[in-house]
């Protein structure tokens, strides 16, 4: 088949890869425009163009797909379908409705759970014991598309939005070149999605990462671990600010804490570890970032901080 790919992040990317691997014809990659970085405002390109300019793939950038003239762009392609991953526009239904086979979307969650902007870090605040990937056949709503194929995987006990990520963008390479060849075939059903099943979730900001120190212990750990790397979850010390990396919840944590204790509250300080009150249960702290310093194990932080228990975080 013809392909033309919808794509911006490196999640995208490593899908990309893997049908350019597999020998599909990919005649066009649709991407974001280049976007300034830093204080020298200089062009970065998306990982998604990058990896097309390096396959000799033609590259298409509209600032809006909806346009009549970038419609009329993308068929002159004359593709047989168009796979989409974290592409960052809403196509139209004029779009969607120009290739043989549609458009296909890999997202990264089991849809219906999780429609929207941020599965794979919200599957980890939640608690969630198990996430995937899902391959969908592209409708107007957001992710609401039938469900064509899917795969899940666990999510382990000390994973991290990053860590889970990588997993899911191999994952979804894998699972949408193994889909392509049925799609071609007629050998996939598409699956309405059950609506009353239905979960979204927005776009990560920063300030999702402040940690409500009354909630419960497994809670903030979930916080945590799910945005880590990015905007990753932070309290305060003294006035500064305190990015927490890794944490553990602690039901006992032991004989030297005071009984009168609020959420927030410092009740002990170990040689490797803090151990940190919320709502329900503690938070044993083992890995941090202290405004203005390296991100570094709780021991290391030690060394050069004094910590007393009864301190207030927050």
């Amino acid at each position: 088949m013809k392909i033309i790919f919808m794509g911006t992040p490196d999640f995208a990317r490593a899908a990309l890869e893997k049908i350019i691997d597999a020998g599909h014809e990919v005649v066009l990659v649709v991407t974001q425009p280049d976007k300034p970085k830093g204080r020298s405002g200089e062009l970065q390109v998306s990982d998604v163009k990058a990896c097309a300019l390096e396959h000799g793939i033609p590259v298409f950038q509209p600032v809006r797909i909806k346009l009549p003239e970038n419609v009329a762009e993308l068929k002159k392609y004359e593709a047989d379908i168009y796979v989409v991953a974290a592409f960052g526009q809403i196509l139209s239904q004029e779009i969607l409705d120009i290739p043989k086979f549609g458009c296909v979307n890999i997202h990264a969650s089991l849809l219906p759970k999780y429609r929207g902007a941020a599965p794979i870090q919200q599957a980890i605040i939640d608690g969630e014991e198990k996430t995937g990937v899902t391959i969908m056949q592209m409708a107007a709503g957001m992710d609401t598309g039938d469900i064509l194929i899917q795969r899940e995987i666990p999510i382990d006990h000390d994973e991290t939005g990053g860590g889970l990520f990588d997993k899911l963008s191999v994952l979804g390479g894998e699972l949408i070149v193994d889909a392509l060849p049925m799609i071609e075939k007629g050998e996939l059903t598409p699956i309405p999605q059950e609506e009353e099943k239905a979960t979204k979730c927005g776009k990560l900001s920063k300030d999702m990462g402040k940690i409500d120190f009354s909630k419960d212990a497994k809670s903030v750990r979930n916080l945590i671990r799910g945005l880590n790397p990015w905007p990753s979850a932070f309290t305060s010390l003294n006035g500064k600010m305190l990015k927490i990396w890794k944490a553990e919840v602690v039901e006992k944590p032991g004989d030297e804490c005071a009984t009168d204790i609020k959420p927030g509250e410092i009740v002990a300080v170990n040689k490797d570890s803090f151990i940190v009150k919320t709502g329900t249960d503690y938070l044993e702290i083992l890995e941090l970032q202290l405004e203005g310093k390296k991100r570094m194990p709780v021991k290391d932080f030690l060394l050069g901080y004094k910590l007393e228990a009864g301190t207030k975080l927050g």
